[in-house]
């Protein structure tokens, strides 16, 4: 008899002899034998079977298609650098300096989690909301964009009136290539919104002022972040001017963009519809103009100067937002001008659970909007889910504006508003007003 030894037991014990083993004397069992379903068995395919499944498309080359085809912003994006020179696509889509900031506020939106709630009736969810006593259909806004016909020759005539269509203000900026009549006249039943920049001459921001309430324009946004100009080093590195200027790289670029060129050559010369005529860069023109020396005492005069509601904008601390609203600002932009003024500066979406606590504990009223960084539907629910009333699009307008002009802005909005309305669908919520920073956590 032998025996087998366990490693970790020193007891011995007794294997069995192979003639205590019992004896099998049947015979072993067959497998199951059963029938090959029909479906699994192998044959050559008929010509009927395979009709269904050859259903090719007609290629299709029009604006519309290739529109149509971009699901994210992104994509957008995506087109609209084929189709822009690089100075002025770099324009939109740069920042100041190391473009850390631009780089952090992006990240911000994707450094958190949804918490979604389940088995709730969600067959209908409600985008719209009041914003500075009205409505709007969706929560966002077009934010002020200067130089927007260099972007795309339809520029603040297809912002605006892309704008009208959805049922949402648009705001021209003092830096605009259209002028508020011209705006005004293009989308007479919009919200149109102002933006200001205070010049070192008051009279010609007087002037601008009277301007815009005369044409219907029901809000002033008064950009502050900008005492001098950012350092915004790839329109420097690019040679960047206004007017684009003729050189031999933009000539070569112009080979791989002939029809923004053909637009741009063909249509009314860029300039800027409410300041005179300027030559010269960006930062030239800015440092040349805009006021350094403003302070809250401005704001007053602004507030008594301007019966409207009145929003500021380039808020970048909570001290700064509660400050603005005691001098008498209906709403703040929580905003770092899109990454293109101070490098490394707050990120709007960090700062506004702050902001939102302090309101509170001022029982203030005012409005807290949100730009910077907002590429999808869903960044534009967490922000109203943190606190935001109301967010503003610049980047992810213009990028659907390189990509197809008026109709490329549609698809931005149309995009917008299906992340959105499918983020809500899927955390449980049927309306703006039932998000609550519940929703959503923070990660980092």
């Amino acid at each position: 008899m032998t025996h087998t030894i366990q490693p970790d037991n020193p007891e011995v014990t007794p294997a069995p002899d192979a003639a205590d083993l019992p004896v099998f004397t049947g015979s072993a069992p067959k497998p199951a034998t059963t029938g090959v379903p029909a479906a699994l068995k192998r044959r050559i395919p008929k010509y009927s079977d395979l009709a269904p499944l050859m259903q090719f498309k007609k290629p299709e080359f029009s604006k519309e298609a290739r529109l149509k085809r971009a699901s994210t912003i992104w994509d957008l994006r995506d087109m609209a650098k084929r189709r822009t020179p690089q100075a002025p696509f770099d324009y939109t889509d740069g920042a100041a300096e190391g473009e850390i900031t631009l780089r952090r506020a992006r990240e911000a939106f994707l450094d958190i989690e949804f918490r979604p709630g389940i088995l709730r009736n969600v067959s209908s969810v409600d985008l719209s909301t009041d914003i500075l006593g009205k409505p709007s259909r969706l929560p966002l806004g077009i934010a002020p964009t200067g130089f927007t016909r260099m972007m795309q020759s339809e520029g603040e005539y297809a912002g605006s009136q892309a704008a009208e269509a959805a049922g949402i203000p648009y705001t021209l900026s003092t830096m605009g290539t259209a002028s508020i009549e011209d705006v005004a006249a293009a989308a007479p039943n919009g919200r149109n919104w102002f933006q200001l920049y205070l010049w070192t001459d008051r009279d010609r921001s007087l002037e601008l002022i009277e301007r815009a309430a005369k044409a219907g324009n029901d809000t002033l946004m008064v950009t502050v972040d900008t005492a001098v100009a950012g350092a915004r080093l790839r329109d420097v590195r690019n040679g960047m001017t206004i007017p684009p200027a003729l050189t031999v790289k933009t000539v070569l670029d112009a080979s791989y963009r002939p029809a923004w060129w053909f637009n741009f050559l063909t249509h009314e010369p860029l300039t800027f519809a409410s300041l005179s005529r300027y030559t010269g860069t960006v930062a030239d023109l800015i440092n040349s103009m805009f006021d350094p020396t403003l302070t809250f005492e401005d704001l007053d005069w602004l507030r008594e100067t301007w019966k409207g509601k009145l929003v500021v904008k380039g808020i970048q601390t909570v001290e700064d937002a509660r400050k603005v609203v005691a001098h008498g600002a209906d709403g703040v932009v929580l905003s770092n001008h899109g990454g293109r003024q101070l490098d490394r500066a707050p990120i709007p979406f960090h700062l506004l659970p702050g902001v939102k606590e302090a309101f509170t504990k001022d029982n203030s009223d005012a409005a807290i909007m949100l730009d910077t960084g907002i590429m999808s539907g869903a960044d534009i629910i967490a922000a109203l889910a943190l606190g935001a009333d109301f967010t503003l699009i610049g980047r992810a307008y213009l990028y659907g504006l390189m990509a197809g002009g008026r109709a490329g802005v549609d698809r931005t909005l149309q995009i917008l508003e299906k992340d959105m309305a499918r983020t809500m669908a899927l955390l449980g919520v049927n309306k703006i007003s039932e998000l609550t920073p519940n929703h959503v956590r923070l990660l980092n």
